[in-house]
């Protein structure tokens, strides 16, 4: 049952207050790509012009974005009533990690980048209610796909080996000795390169469609000279590179417009005894009204682009970012596995699945 609805007032003093949070977004969005936070993240005092010089930015336009963090409490200033040209700005210490160290487990800059890129994007989202069509994920441009990329990293980085393919110790120390692994949707690499880090034994490829996302994945394996595979193709094509011992699907299932289809395709390129690991988003069991602000953020990537993005293959599913436990077991069910097992980890904002023939 629906509890109360929000009171006019208090609905009125929300979008207030989310009005400026979403211009604080927008300031972060620049602070980062202007390599601002980069610059702050030593902890030494600067003035407007010797941030300027750091970054190769105007000193007005500078001094205003520095004011504002500052203001939003973002950075420090060392005496409030100096004269602005003499006023020294700090990045505080416990900031650094969520604004400025991509590595970071606390690291929620590029939910920045990721909604100007759905901001650019809105207008054929518009359409898209109309037409019921979708809105190809490449429309979304640079921001949203690295965006994506980065926010993910952190997590896959320190967790995706440690702690979410741990809770499976068998499968875990399989890897450890060798295998062929296959990541499925990897999108800019960051999971690829966290899998062959954690099992260096093992062959990894990875998998999307979205070229873009390829191009850079490759780059960033060179970069840091890790040695995996990357193959610009659908889930269809898995088959052909298997056999493989773990088929991932890292926050990419709800995003695909015939999921059972393609976890369909991954139980045919495992081994016999191999698994799919399904990372999803981690929603309550059942729809309530109102819901916690996990849900609410959900609903809202929903709307304005997992959604919209999924229904431009056709025919599509049309999950959305909202994927319950149901929903996963129901696609499994559909692909012909027989287990279904919810990991016992903590992972966060995602749920981790195993699903086994």
């Amino acid at each position: 049952m629906s509890t109360t609805p929000v009171l006019a007032e208090a609905l009125d003093e929300r979008l207030l207050a989310s009005t400026t949070a979403a211009l604080d977004l927008a300031s972060l969005y620049l602070g980062d790509r202007l390599g601002f936070y980069r610059v702050l993240a030593d902890g030494d005092a600067r003035t407007v012009g010797e941030l300027a010089a750091a970054a190769g930015t105007d000193v007005r336009y500078t001094r205003e974005w520095l004011e504002h963090q500052a203001v939003t409490g973002f950075v420090r200033t060392d005496d409030d009533h100096r004269p602005w040209d003499e006023r020294r700005f700090t990045l505080p210490a416990e900031h650094v990690g969520v604004l400025a160290d991509p590595l970071s487990a606390d690291h929620l800059a590029p939910f920045a980048r990721m909604l100007v890129g759905i901001a650019a994007t809105l207008d054929e989202v518009v359409d898209a209610f109309h037409t019921g069509r979708g809105v190809p994920f490449h429309r979304y441009g640079t921001d949203m796909r690295r965006g994506q990329g980065a926010i993910n990293r952190p997590a896959f980085t320190h967790d995706l080996v440690d702690s979410w393919l741990a809770a499976a110790p068998d499968l875990h120390a399989r890897l450890r000795s060798g295998g062929r692994i296959a990541d499925l949707g990897c999108g800019v690499g960051w999971s690829t390169i966290a899998l062959k880090a954690g099992y260096p034994s093992a062959t990894v490829i990875g998998f999307d469609e979205d070229e873009a996302s390829i191009v850079e994945a490759r780059q960033h394996a060179d970069h840091h000279d890790v040695h995996v595979r990357f193959e610009a193709t659908d889930a269809a094509a898995l088959a052909d590179h298997g056999p493989f011992d773990a088929v991932l699907v890292l926050e990419a299932l709800h995003d695909m417009a015939r999921p059972a289809d393609v976890l369909r395709a991954a139980r045919r390129a495992l081994t016999s005894d191999g698994s799919v690991v399904v990372a999803d988003e981690k929603v309550s069991p059942t729809f309530t009204s109102p819901g916690d602000d996990v849900e609410r953020m959900m609903y809202g990537w929903s709307v304005t682009h997992c959604l919209p993005a999924s229904r431009f293959d056709a025919p599509s599913a049309a999950i959305g970012t909202v994927i319950r436990e149901d929903t996963v077991r129901e696609l499994a069910a559909e692909a012909g596995f027989g287990h279904v097992e919810v990991l016992p980890v903590d992972a966060g904002f995602f749920a981790i699945y195993r699903l086994r023939a």
